[in-house]
């Protein structure tokens, strides 16, 4: 396993009772997405927030990374691309027991958030996780292996969010995916953000902290 090294915002109130692990996009790398603590955090406000870099250098990007190959950006086969893919499962996995372990926290205490190609790791390592997460967020991204759901070890709380602009990754990968997790049992939520391309909108992130307060536990301080 190669060790993932990663940005972390403590919890706000001093007290971490939960870990959301965010997952960035092709190209990117865990700064990306780490400034979602911010919006986020005050509302869970004993979240630690971790963003990992991915394993590999990006072919289509040098200065950013990849979990793994896309054959149709960067030419690769999809044979490296499935390889990439199954390396890049075992190192999150590893970084997860880590985290958990060093923040003190019991496995289901977990959430993760992926955009893009981070979606299709948090759809694919969640359901292998031997003790359910607390749920997964899903921005713009797809299912790569649609027949995986039924394979689940476990079922955790799942929701979908995706531009219907989305020029990178088409917005039919939400239903797609969300038809795949239902029938395999996932409790599956999806929102669809109008006129929003390939990225991450008010509404949509409004939507996933609902939804992370609601996978926490926090559902009846949401009701007021």
């Amino acid at each position: 396993m190669r060790d993932l090294k990663f940005g972390r915002r403590p919890a706000r109130s001093g007290h971490a009772r939960q870990l959301v692990v965010l997952l960035h996009g092709y190209g990117a790398d865990g700064a990306d997405l780490l400034g979602l603590a911010d919006p986020l955090g005050p509302h869970l406000p004993d979240a630690v927030f971790v963003a990992p870099d991915a394993p590999e250098p990006c072919k289509g990007n040098p200065f950013g990374r990849q979990w793994f190959p896309i054959p149709w950006l960067d030419g690769s086969s999809e044979a490296e691309a499935g390889a990439g893919m199954a390396s890049a499962r075992d190192d999150l996995h590893a970084f997860l027991d880590a985290r958990l372990a060093e923040e003190g926290l019991a496995p289901g205490a977990c959430a993760l958030v992926g955009f893009s190609q981070g979606t299709m790791m948090s759809l694919a390592v969640a359901p292998e996780r031997q003790v359910a997460l607390a749920g997964v967020v899903g921005f713009s991204g797809r299912l790569l292996d649609t027949a995986a759901p039924a394979r689940a070890i476990t079922r955790p709380p799942v929701l979908l969010v995706h531009g219907d602009a989305d020029e990178m990754v088409p917005p039919a990968c939400l239903p797609e995916a969300a038809d795949a997790l239902g029938a395999a049992g996932f409790e599956t939520f999806t929102h669809i953000s109008p006129g929003t391309g390939h990225g991450i909108a008010p509404d949509g992130l409004g939507v996933a902290l609902a939804f992370l307060r609601r996978a926490f536990g926090l559902e009846a301080a949401v009701r007021g």
